[in-house]
């Protein structure tokens, strides 16, 4: 089941179509990843998905219901969000800001300490916030969001700002919600490297526009191994080799072949020996990841 579909999701600003034809799929229980440069259209597809923006075009379903007017404050119920930067009152400590957003949403006061201590400010409780650091900011803003035990988690770009600790302390929080709580977690980013920690399944987004969504395990498995070999005579190799029926590229000073078995290989080796040409190097490439996303995106993406 996905707990989250967009069917043709669109979003227009003046004469700028901000997000196109949006089909996204989040699966139940996965941690997916939204990724895309600054820009791309994320918030604006998690704003439109919360109800804070109203779509131009297109449905949006959550927990299998078409998202309308009348039941957005019921599916509401079931979900957290940290959208931007996270709101509080300075003057007051973070169980204080915590029992307000109790009161304002009836839930009990009893949730306070023990999504204090998921997201480890139970022995920060009684400190006002304007003490606290970015990064406890960042937590009590998540912890805000996990005040309902929701089933959906949403959180936009939870690790923006924050140093490498904290970006290491919010991803293992994050990491350890869907096995402990069972949530379901939408988390956008425009940092590869933290969505290749974090992810199960990622959609990318370049200019409005979804370029990929499937698991990460499968984006992985899109980069292609190579060889590249480097002889004493580079354009006499790739003679003998395409005449052997080797398909070879030249390329800054290497020839690229495709994938080869170890027989292949052998035939290859030889062939340069038996034309008195020196191998010098032979390497096996893979296409990295961020290597990928630049295509999906144009070159965009932030790595």
């Amino acid at each position: 089941m996905n707990l989250v579909e967009t069917n043709g999701l669109c979003k227009q600003y003046g004469n700028v179509m901000r997000v196109k034809d949006l089909d996204l799929r989040v699966p139940e229980g996965a941690i997916y990843g939204f990724l895309g440069p600054n820009g791309a259209g994320k918030s604006t597809t998690l704003k439109m998905i919360l109800g804070l923006a109203r779509p131009t075009s297109g449905e949006i379903r959550i927990f299998g219901e078409h998202a309308r007017a009348d039941n957005r404050l019921q599916l509401l119920r079931e979900i957290g969000s940290l959208i931007e930067s996270p709101s509080y009152y300075g003057h007051l400590t973070a169980a204080e800001n915590l029992e307000i957003l109790c009161q304002l949403r009836g839930l009990p006061k009893e949730s306070i300490n023990s999504v204090l201590s998921i997201v480890r400010l139970d022995q920060q409780k009684e400190k006002r916030v304007s003490q606290f650091s970015l990064g406890m900011k960042q937590r009590l803003g998540l912890a805000a969001a996990l005040i309902s035990q929701p089933k959906l988690l949403i959180l936009d770009e939870p690790t923006n700002g924050l140093d490498p600790a904290g970006i290491q302390e919010m991803r293992e929080l994050i990491l350890s919600l869907p096995k402990r709580y069972g949530m379901t977690v939408l988390v956008s980013s425009h940092l590869l490297s933290e969505i290749d920690q974090l992810a199960t399944h990622v959609g990318v987004i370049a200019e409005g526009e979804l370029v990929y969504q499937d698991s990460l395990e499968k984006l992985h498995l899109r980069s292609a191994h190579h060889l590249a070999l480097r002889t004493t005579d580079n354009a006499l190799a790739y003679e003998r080799l395409t005449q052997h029926g080797v398909r070879a590229e030249r390329q800054e000073g290497w020839l690229i072949l495709p994938p080869l078995d170890d027989q292949t290989t052998a035939i290859v080796t030889r062939t340069l020996q038996n034309q008195n040409i020196d191998l010098l190097r032979l390497e096996e490439r893979q296409k990295s990841l961020e290597e990928i996303f630049l295509e999906l995106t144009g070159g965009a993406v932030s790595l």
